[in-house]
């Protein structure tokens, strides 16, 4: 085998499986690998992080959810190889050809998808009373702490003679972060109260780590989830936070797409009201802009003046976007409350 063909470390791998390898392509921690029997994809992943994610992806396809691209076995039966301190699996290689022109059906379809391996794999967990408290109480804590510091930051700038540009930019941005942070109190105090005395919670199988690069296209147009290794057992909201947020770290601007996708799976995986709380609390809460002005504050020596007044109104931007985003949904909640409440008095008169 050729080392042009970036084989040279993979060929060792490759021979525990049933395929002949003639030519590979590099793709970073993918190898492209091309056979007489098929074309197939080898991944290079760090030993710690282990060979787990293979039972949620063997537990998915029981449950009848195929919308992932499966891991071969090897001949011994293996479903990843050590070798030279990585571990290394084997998939089929999916041509990925959904058209730019296409991505708003993408995402649709990766949420719908992403919906759909939530419901197949729901089960109630029993949880104490004293544990859900316990989460309260903590993060409210966390939180008022850092409304402590924001407080605290914005009088240190007012008694300044003179600010500094990033002084003056947190000054015109302190509402906005007050704000936000009562509504995401707000809503973690809902999520208490309706849930103080359950004894049960919902949690499903996470992907871990849902991008729109981990969701690949065949031929056919089918959609199909890759890269697993951070799946585990967990809320349902916990995949569907961090791409949200990602989503919204643009330009100012209305995202009633981020909305539409938050929609399209909630219609195939409705949140429970407490979800629904939680979730909208913790996407609200500014935990990037907090983050930004205790570094400024805390810094110990000369800084770029203008990177940090940069990082504070992208903060600034996704803070914004966030908000727009969180009031909608709050709103077509109350809305979609007041009409499920006429209905019930309509059908007791």
């Amino acid at each position: 085998m050729d080392d042009r063909n970036f084989l040279k470390e993979e060929a060792e791998v490759l021979k525990q499986y049933p395929v002949e390898p003639y030519f590979a392509e590099d793709f970073g921690k993918i190898k492209k690998i091309y056979t007489r029997t098929g074309t197939f994809a080898l991944k290079k992943i760090h030993p710690y992080e282990g060979t787990d994610f293979i039972k949620h992806i063997q537990t998915l396809y029981q449950k009848g959810f195929n919308r992932i691209v499966p891991v071969y076995p090897a001949n011994d039966g293996r479903y990843a190889i050590l070798h030279n301190k990585s571990l290394y699996y084997l998939m089929p290689w999916i041509p990925n050809e959904m058209k730019e022109n296409h991505q708003s059906e993408r995402q649709k379809q990766l949420f719908r998808e992403l919906a759909r391996m939530h419901t197949l794999s729901a089960k109630e967990l029993e949880i104490s009373p004293e544990l859900k408290k316990e989460h309260y109480e903590q993060t409210l804590k966390e939180w008022e702490k850092e409304e402590e510091f924001i407080n605290g930051f914005i009088e240190s700038c007012e008694n300044r003679v003179y600010m500094s540009p990033f002084e003056l930019a947190f000054c015109l941005y302190y509402s906005q972060i007050t704000q936000a942070i009562q509504f995401a109190k707000q809503k973690l105090e809902s999520w208490h109260e309706k849930t103080k005395d359950q004894k049960k919670t919902r949690t499903v199988i996470l992907h871990g780590k849902i991008s729109t690069e981990h969701f690949l296209f065949d031929e056919r147009g089918y959609g199909y989830f890759i890269n697993f290794e951070n799946a585990r057992q967990g809320s349902p909201i916990q995949d569907l936070l961090p791409f949200v947020s990602r989503s919204l770290k643009t330009m100012p601007q209305r995202s009633e797409e981020s909305i539409d996708w938050i929609y399209a799976y909630l219609k195939y995986f409705p949140f429970r009201e407490d979800e629904m709380q939680l979730f909208m609390g913790y996407l609200a809460f500014p935990a990037g802009i907090i983050r930004v002005a205790e570094t400024y504050h805390q810094r110990k020596a000369e800084i770029d003046e203008r990177k940090f007044v940069q990082r504070l109104q992208r903060q600034y931007w996704l803070l914004s976007n966030t908000g727009y985003v969180v009031t909608k949904m709050d709103e077509i909640e109350k809305q979609k409350q007041q009409a499920k409440q006429a209905q019930q008095e309509g059908a007791q008169s």
